[in-house]
């Protein structure tokens, strides 16, 4: 099979949680995993077996060496990273129960991605043989350093003719260094060749409303979708994610994908105890590069993103770790809880 090669570029933390689902007055020790929304995309890309590199910078202490071992275990490339800078960032996940919602305290300030500037990353050797980059709205949230550093890297990934994919990610308790997500965004997703975007966001950030009624979901989506195309012209698919759910517990998943002529809809699960939705995201995301990467057309890499993205949420932390095959099988109507033997 031949290996496409694909780079992320954002911050990955150290995030701790109370087990279970105690809350952070009760916890009297915390649980370590790590991630971040760009490096949950780069494992899962790399246990569908796809050759990815995960860009980012880190102490160069005993925490930095850990991420770079949890890394390399799930087969991501470390060869672009960067060490410096004094601290790792850090998020506390208290996770949700019935009716309660889950919490994030994010302790980023300053950490090593945080203090990144341009110029720091050498884009054309990392770009160089690359097919792919991909870049949340995380990033720029972060620092103004890491904002223009996400610019250069997409003008980069243009030049170098790659194709380039956004997640908007927005993070409200992020954008604390004066600028707006609708002064910063814009240009960078002026780059971008496919566009993941809730119609919320797209109001917010990019004044765009539905010009359909808005009791037909469908002809909302697409008005928003082909406004989206009209002020990024370089964007050929629109994705838009369809979750609803009445608790922490279950949840329905679906979404939408506009190819400038066709909405391509997915089918959408019934998500019933859910274990961890931390990354399902990502995992959408990277379920959908790897379709499309492997030339699956637009309705059956979409079909592929959404399963991956549910079966995310049966796995504790926020990687996702399933195989293809593992995909394929619930696309196929394979699911259920069954014991593989």
């Amino acid at each position: 099979m031949i290996k496409n090669k694909i780079i992320t570029f954002g911050e990955i933390m150290l995030r701790l949680s109370p087990p279970g689902h105690q809350r952070f007055a009760q916890a009297t020790s915390l649980e370590v995993v790590y991630g971040g929304g760009e490096s949950n995309v780069a494992i899962s890309l790399a246990q569908f077996g796809e050759e990815v590199q995960f860009v980012t910078r880190l102490p160069d202490n005993d925490l930095g060496d850990a991420v770079l071992a949890e890394l390399r275990r799930w087969g991501v490339g470390t060869s672009c990273m960067l060490r410096g800078g004094d601290r790792l960032g850090v998020y506390f996940y208290e996770k949700g129960a019935g009716h309660r919602n889950g919490k994030v305290i994010y302790d980023r300030a300053d950490s090593s991605m945080a203090t990144i500037q341009p110029g720091m990353v050498d884009w054309d050797a990392v770009f160089a043989s690359a097919t792919w980059f991909h870049w949340t709205g995380i990033t720029p949230a972060i620092s103004q350093g890491a904002a223009a550093a996400c610019a250069e890297a997409i003008e980069a990934a243009n030049h170098h003719g790659l194709t380039v994919s956004f997640d908007l990610s927005y993070r409200k308790n992020l954008w604390k260094y004066g600028k707006l997500p609708s002064e910063v965004l814009p240009p960078m997703v002026a780059g971008c060749d496919l566009v993941l975007c809730s119609m919320e966001d797209a109001a917010a950030h990019f004044g765009i409303l539905p010009k359909a009624k808005e009791d037909n979901e469908m002809a909302a989506i697409e008005s928003v979708s082909t406004q989206l195309m009209e002020r990024f012209p370089k964007a050929k698919k629109i994705v838009m994610t369809r979750r609803s759910g009445s608790d922490s517990a279950s949840q329905n998943l679906g979404a939408v994908l506009f190819d400038g002529k066709k909405l391509h809809e997915s089918s959408s699960y019934q998500i019933t105890q859910i274990v961890d939705r931390v990354g399902s995201g990502d995992a959408l995301m990277a379920g959908l590069l790897y379709g499309l990467l492997r030339n699956m057309d637009d309705q059956a890499a979409l079909n592929f993103g959404v399963a991956a993205a549910v079966l995310k949420h049966s796995i504790p932390g926020d990687l996702n770790l399933v195989t293809v095959a593992e995909v394929e099988a619930l696309v196929n109507g394979a699911g259920g809880g069954r014991v593989s033997r």
